[in-house]
């Protein structure tokens, strides 16, 4: 398979079709709440898709330096790797990838966090809409198909903390 796979129809995630990808991600509870990442391009009628800060783990960095890494980037905050939580693998036409989900903490507490940049995509193609912090009730009153499949079923914070995993 090449980059430009038919089956991937958005061309913002022509750089992502036809490849294996793994991906770290890591989940913040502060308050009650999932510090999430809004995405455009994944889902019909521009709906977002919600999903923990993250991204493709890069050949010579370790899964904890790229979650460091992806974390700042896209969300500015400095983070602590915890504990291992979560595999999912994820499959649909033309995108493949094997999502890793770890807990991290503030570096820093009390820092803020703001919408970062993905540095694959320009100003005008990036996948990042928004940052927020999001509570299970409200993640519950959206489409399934907007929440990530690894917190879908969640009641409350405490709940991702259950390791899961899940293939396709």
């Amino acid at each position: 398979m090449h980059s430009s796979d038919a089956s991937v129809s958005d061309p913002l995630l022509q750089a992502y079709a036809g490849v294996a990808r793994v991906r770290v991600c890591g989940l913040l509870v502060q308050d009650g709440a999932l510090l999430l990442t809004a995405h455009r391009g994944l889902l019909p009628h521009n709906l977002p898709f919600w999903s923990p800060p993250g991204g493709g783990w890069q050949f010579g960095e370790t899964l904890q330096h790229c979650l460091e890494r992806e974390f700042k980037e896209e969300t500015g905050l400095t983070v602590t790797v915890g504990r291992f939580l979560h595999l999912h693998e994820f499959s649909s036409p033309g995108l493949q990838a094997l999502e890793l989900f770890f807990e991290v903490q503030l570096s820093t507490p009390g820092a803020v966090p703001r919408l970062g940049h993905d540095p694959e995509h320009g100003p005008d193609t990036q996948l990042l809409t928004h940052l927020e912090f999001v509570k299970p009730r409200a993640l519950g009153q959206l489409l399934p198909s907007q929440v990530h499949p690894v917190l879908r079923d969640i009641i409350s914070t405490d709940d991702v903390f259950i390791p899961q995993v899940r293939f396709q």
